[in-house]
């Protein structure tokens, strides 16, 4: 089985890092599978908005900082050179509809991965969430181009394999910052290695020459992203005495919320992080992993 040129390239400095990290990592205390009920409509998930109070500005399972820092630096003039800017033409030019449209449909691709997860965490009642969102988005939504489902009460609920890990009872591992991919730690970057070499769609267009298309696919998942945490992200770094920090604080309480599933997608979310007031955070805020 071949794997596509994509996969490896991205997939290098993670695979590296945990090889480097795990003979000597000191795994923290496994995060408690406590589960909030499935979000309803007109739910949000809300985490602290003030940058100022909430910012973790201590080093805790962060034994890489010098070297994470290093790294961060580079993803900035990435970003900013590159990435960002793609993501301002992004979301500049397509209207809200067609940006729309392209999660729903990349959400739509997932489904196996994230169906998958569901499996394995014996959550049924999200495993059928995940296929009936899948039934509906594929037909009525077009092969998943409209997000019929959560028009239809069905709302989007993302897992991965670092969420599966961490209710396995594996602890999250030394914080990292991985080359573009951003923030991390040691159980989600094996989950996002994991997850790459046995997603079955990017698998099935390997094995049938269509790399191009893995290419495409990672590469509008990370821009649609980016795009949506352009105001957000911009107010973070215009507010925090340390960005590096608040990015990492940030990290973990998307985290923690995300593996005890108590926070719904917000799309449509793009909140003022100078607020007081507690904000809504849209999707992978931090992250860009093409997972997602």
């Amino acid at each position: 089985m071949r794997i596509a040129p994509l996969s490896c390239t991205l997939l290098l400095p993670a695979a590296l890092f945990a090889a480097t990290l795990a003979p000597r990592a000191a795994w923290s205390a496994p995060v408690d599978d406590v589960r909030a009920p499935m979000a309803m409509p007109g739910d949000e998930f809300v985490a602290q908005a003030d940058v100022s109070a909430d910012v973790d500005m201590d080093d805790d399972n962060d034994p890489l900082e010098g070297l994470n820092r290093g790294i961060f630096e580079f993803n900035l003039v990435v970003d900013s050179w590159v990435i960002k800017p793609v993501a301002e033409v992004y979301r500049d030019v397509l209207p809200q509809e067609a940006q729309d449209s392209v999660r729903s449909f990349m959400r739509n691709l997932r489904t196996p991965v994230t169906l998958a997860n569901n499996l394995l965490q014996a959550d049924m009642d999200s495993a059928g969430n995940t296929v009936a969102r899948f039934l509906v988005n594929s037909t009525i939504g077009i092969l998943g181009l409209f997000d019929v489902a959560s028009d239809l009460g069905i709302p989007y609920r993302g897992e991965d394999l670092g969420q599966t890990l961490a209710v396995w009872g594996i602890g999250d591992g030394p914080y990292l910052m991985l080359p573009i991919l951003g923030p991390s730690n040691l159980r989600d970057t094996t989950g996002t290695v994991a997850e790459w070499f046995a997603d079955p769609v990017n698998l099935a267009l390997d094995n049938n020459d269509l790399e191009w298309l893995i290419y495409v696919r990672a590469g509008l998942t990370g821009i649609d992203a980016r795009s949506r945490s352009i105001d957000v992200l911009d107010e973070l770094q215009r507010t925090s005495l340390d960005y590096y920090a608040a990015i990492r604080s940030l990290y973990r309480q998307q985290r923690a919320n995300d593996i005890r599933n108590s926070r719904p997608s917000d799309d449509q979310g793009r909140p003022n992080l100078s607020d007081a007031e507690t904000s809504s955070l849209p999707d992978d805020i931090v992250s860009f992993r093409p997972s997602r």
